[in-house]
């Protein structure tokens, strides 16, 4: 999917594109996990929709619940659904910001000559 290290650093349309690709990743990974969330909220909770998609996207976002749980199946819910948003938000970041890190590592490792082509073109 990148470049290897002897190949040029590939133009910024090509930079781009490979961005929208991630941010298309991230945006469905988040949607999926939000849907998760809503679903575990509304059957294990017992919340009705609005309510479970509220405290599925506060946990998602890191604020916190917003309902108080009653029943232990809901909190062990909650909890796992916690711990699973953080590690979400960490793969996340890790797959938006790939491309990004990898241009800039891919920098500086080319040659002065390849670099000078590459803007030329």
């Amino acid at each position: 999917m990148f470049e290897r290290k002897h190949q040029k650093l590939v133009p910024v349309s090509v930079f781009l594109r490979r961005m929208a690709l991630h941010a298309g990743i991230v945006i469905l990974l988040i949607l999926g996990a939000l849907f998760l969330g809503v679903a575990g909220y509304h059957w294990l909770a017992g919340l009705g929709w609005i309510d479970a998609l509220l405290n599925a996207s506060m946990i998602l976002g890191g604020m916190g619940p917003v309902n108080i749980l009653t029943t232990s199946c809901a909190k062990v819910f909650a909890s796992a659904y916690a711990l699973f948003s953080g590690l979400l938000f960490i793969a996340t970041m890790g797959i938006f910001f790939a491309p990004i890190m990898h241009r800039v590592l891919h920098a500086f490792h080319i040659d002065e000559k390849d670099l000078k082509d590459s803007r030329k073109s």
